[in-house]
């Protein structure tokens, strides 16, 4: 995904650690055409009144992108952490999880139509929908959208996202919201592993350290709660999810590679027909069988239903088109901070004993998760910093010595003079 531009991977529904390998168009270049500015500033007063005319347009641009991005990253962590306790909510009326995620992912069937509206109210050159329909199908190959290539690219990433969903609110139901997002923040380390493996992506030491961190508070986790049967089976049900989910990805770029908005659009919504053509037989089993049993349906709270597909069609919305106005980094961050507003809510809400352990295993994952959100370079920019702190400090030397040795001289003329003086 490095090397393509505006493409982004559509990620799950419950996506806690976003994945978003993008480059929006336009990235590019602004470093390629400043070099030769870069080069002429010192030649001429005119060069570097442009350059500094530059920085400011350019550090403009990074703030109010940066502004975007605190909008954004609080919008992901309100819908994630909203989705989540709404969900947990719902299960005290609605104990049906699979239901619930069939019902919110038939949602997904809206990412395309509202990708076009707004391609209408942005792009001037307007397309009819089959016209950006065929467009976007070029992403599956010179042939579009086969049947061959739905069944062998499309439905199976439909069963990863389902389970990854229902896996996730399975977990809801055997132990709190605050566990169940922490948990699932493991899921970066689960794709850098799978990356690492599968992919060949970069060895880096630092993201090893932070897998290790994960794991460690997943066991930390467990053992906070004393290994207690229902505990130790929810904390399961949550690592299965992230490991669906990393998997989703990881598989995603093998197979596929990248999207751009338009094809992620189009993606996301076969996934959501995907869904309700396949899968709509399941909750019907389930509810004759019943096995996820929820009465009449005048008894249905559709509204908490309803509010938990908009709150992650919101989610998903967000953290997979996000990156054309903001940083990818702060999306990560906005999923993060669902973690302390799923404890706050959990406070006040239920009675959890947020002992030492769990305090420490939260810490930890949170920790390795910030770990992983560390650019390639990053390592790179710490040695060059250091450098330039040499660099500097040498400079500044000599102007002390040659002071020091002014000093020195006057000494040894004063000297001089008094031995002079004295014969």
């Amino acid at each position: 995904m490095k090397k393509h531009s505006a493409r982004v991977a559509p990620l799950s529904a419950c996506n806690s650690p976003v994945l978003t390998l993008t480059k929006v168009e336009g990235d590019e270049h602004p470093r390629e055409s400043l070099a030769p500015a870069e080069a002429q500033a010192p030649a001429a007063t005119e060069g570097g009144r442009r350059m500094t005319r530059c920085c400011i347009k350019l550090s403009a641009v990074q703030v109010r992108k940066i502004c975007w991005g605190v909008a954004v990253m609080l919008c992901v962590c309100s819908t994630w952490a909203g989705s989540t306790q709404l969900a947990k909510f719902t299960f005290k009326r609605f104990d049906a999880p699979f239901t619930l995620t069939w019902f919110a992912t038939n949602w997904n069937i809206l990412f395309f139509p509202l990708y076009y509206v707004g391609h209408l109210y942005k792009s001037t050159e307007k397309q009819t929908p089959k016209q950006k329909y065929r467009e976007c199908c070029r992403f599956f190959g010179e042939d579009g959208l086969t049947v061959k290539i739905f069944f062998m690219k499309v439905a199976p990433f439909g069963i990863l996202w389902t389970l990854t969903n229902y896996l996730y609110l399975i977990a809801l139901r055997k132990i709190n919201t605050t566990d169940v997002s922490t948990l699932f923040c493991c899921n970066k380390a689960f794709v850098f592993l799978l990356s690492w493996i599968v992919l060949r992506d970069r060895f880096m030491g630092v993201r090893i350290v932070a897998a290790i961190l994960a794991i460690a508070g997943i066991v930390m986790m467990t053992y906070a709660d004393g290994f207690h049967s229902h505990s130790v089976i929810g904390i399961a049900l949550v690592v299965a999810s992230a490991s669906m989910s990393a998997l989703y990805k990881v598989l995603f770029k093998l197979i596929l590679g990248s999207a751009k908005f338009g094809e992620a659009a189009l993606f996301l919504s076969l996934l959501g027909g995907v869904n309700f053509v396949f899968i709509s037989f399941v909750p019907v089993i389930l509810y004759f069988t019943k096995l996820e049993y929820f009465g009449p349906f005048d008894a249905i709270p559709w509204g908490n239903l309803c509010g938990v597909s908009i709150l992650l069609l919101t989610f998903n919305i967000l953290v997979n088109f996000g990156i054309a106005i903001t940083y990818p980094t702060l999306i990560s961050l906005g999923i993060m901070l669902s973690v302390p507003a799923n404890a706050v809510a959990d406070h006040y809400t239920s009675k959890i004993s947020f002992n030492s352990v769990r305090v420490i295993a939260v810490l930890i994952i949170s920790l390795g998760f910030l770990l992983l959100l560390l650019p390639e370079e990053w390592d790179e920019w710490i040695i060059k910093l250091m450098t330039r702190l040499k660099v500097r400090k040498k400079e500044d030397l000599p102007e002390g010595s040659a002071e020091a040795g002014q000093g020195l001289n006057w000494t040894r003329r004063a000297r001089s003079s008094m031995s002079n003086f004295a014969h």
